[in-house]
């Protein structure tokens, strides 16, 4: 597939609120901005408790009308294919709606998110028919069953940093369990999850099944947490805000929450790894979406005795850099989401420095593109305490730090707070092994760092990275409650 450059002015985008198959405009407006160029150009309207209400009632008529809960799975998963097939056939009209106001290159939003959108809607249909409950183990005279039944009414919020592709992890397993859903995108990043949206009524998914509210999180994203009539959350993007969203949705009634939250990974390294490999894994990292991504591998602790070969390695693969316009084919590194990111950004590497913090390579922003773009940034002698090893930069930033021993490394790895991915290089399966075991993090990875398109594998964090799992059959089953049911039949 050719992939071209594309005018921003020239994309056709639905701004308001998705509600029962129909556009929606209510609310207040608030401007949101290209992160390419920070200008701004659209206004984005704020849903508020009444019109959040609006949607959550209408996606309950919508469940209780379409019979989507009760037809024959086959058909839900029927209908789910087709939406992916959709997505698929219109993947460079997605793709430049994503670029457009996000920081998703329009190459790799193409070929990578919207295609992995198609495949993950199409993963999730095939569960459709394969999570029905089970029959227990109960005395000779009696029948017990597990039910399994979709909630109703879920709720999801999801982040500006992969739009489409976080989306999808919510809805899919939502959808194929027979629920219906309320979605808040980032008002960051609005618009393609509308049309997401309107591709699956053209699927044939009932209207209101697949509802979008826009919105802040103050505003809207509080009114979703906290609505009587979500019977299950999910909700991905900072611990911050993981917490005044659980804390939201107990207050209003209990409910389960998924979260999935910040990360400060560790790459740990030891002296008999393929060091070319793991430099381009780590640096891969790195430069993804310039480190936008929770579980971006932020912190290298790498043996001694290989740490300057190591870096040295790392220099000449983060040393050129082509950002540019999220609309122009050849950019291959995304701008910063805002000058307030960015701005932060600026803030910690300012602290890590009068920390004794020493850059090893960049270290600062990349001018004459018109967005915020960041260098790719090496900072050594650090420790624990120092601003960028413990706080979630959610940019191109990787420190540095030194072990001698497995002990020290593991120790060093292990993060108060943090505990979503992790990854290991060495040669010695065995220490990889003892290492995985060791490491306190919901994904390990092994002489690699990234995701494949195997959707069977669930992510989710340990500690404060968040409670559940998107992905994989855990997540349809997350979109589950179970029923008990016990007959006595006689003898």
């Amino acid at each position: 597939m050719t992939i071209a450059d594309f005018a921003p002015e020239s994309i056709a985008f639905s701004s308001g609120h998705y509600i029962g198959g129909k556009a929606v405009a209510a609310g207040q407006c608030i401007p949101v901005a290209r992160p390419s160029d920070l200008v701004d150009y659209a206004d984005l309207p704020v849903a508020n408790a009444d019109t959040v209400d609006h949607a959550v009632a209408d996606a309950a008529r919508a469940v209780a009308s379409s019979g989507w809960a009760t037809r024959p799975p086959r058909e839900r998963a029927r209908s789910m294919r087709r939406w992916a097939e959709l997505i698929e056939e219109r993947a460079v009209e997605l793709g430049r709606l994503e670029a457009l106001g996000s920081t998703r290159p329009i190459a790799q939003a193409v070929t990578g998110d919207v295609a992995s959108v198609a495949e993950g809607i199409r993963f999730f249909s095939e569960w459709a028919d394969k999570l029905g409950g089970e029959v227990a183990a109960t005395r000779h005279d009696h029948l017990g069953l597990i039910v399994s039944e979709p909630y109703g009414v879920v709720g999801a919020i999801t982040p500006w940093n992969f739009p489409l592709s976080m989306a999808s992890w919510k809805v899919g397993p939502a959808l194929a369990a027979g629920n219906a859903i309320v979605l808040k995108p980032s008002e960051l990043t609005p618009f393609s999850t509308v049309r997401l949206a309107e591709l699956a009524v053209e699927a044939g998914i009932p209207a209101g099944i697949f509802n979008v509210v826009q919105g802040n999180g103050l505003v809207t994203g509080d009114a979703l947490s906290r609505h009587p009539g979500i019977a299950k959350l999910s909700f991905t993007g900072s611990t911050r805000t993981g917490i005044a969203v659980m804390k939201a949705a107990a207050e209003s009634g209990i409910k389960p929450v998924t979260l999935e939250l910040g990360g400060k990974s560790p790459q740990l390294v030891f002296a008999d790894a393929d060091l070319a490999k793991a430099a381009a894994c780590i640096a891969g990292s790195l430069l993804a979406n310039a480190g936008q991504a929770c579980v971006a591998g932020s912190r290298l602790i790498v043996q001694r005795t290989v740490m300057d070969e190591l870096i040295g390695l790392l220099k000449g693969r983060l040393a050129t850099v082509t950002p540019g316009p999220t609309w122009k084919a050849s950019t291959g590194y995304a701008p910063i989401i805002s000058e307030t990111q960015a701005r932060r950004i600026d803030r910690i590497l300012a602290e890590s420095s009068q920390q004794g913090a020493e850059c090893l390579l960049g270290g600062g922003r990349i001018e004459g593109h018109g967005g915020a773009f960041y260098q790719p940034t090496l900072l050594a002698n650090v420790t624990a305490q120092t601003a960028a090893v413990r706080e979630e930069v959610f940019g191109p930033v990787l420190t540095i730090q030194a072990f001698d021993d497995e002990k020290e490394g593991l120790a060093l790895a292990d993060h108060p707070e943090y505990g979503l991915a992790a990854g290991v290089y060495t040669a010695d399966l065995g220490r990889g092994l003892r290492a995985m075991r060791a490491l306190k993090a919901g994904t390990v990875w092994i002489n690699r760092y990234s995701r494949t398109l195997d959707f069977i594998l669930p992510t989710g964090g340990y500690k404060s990275s968040g409670i559940g799992k998107d992905l994989g059959r855990q997540a349809v089953e997350a979109n589950l409650r179970h029923k008990t049911v016990l007959i006595d039949i006689g003898v």
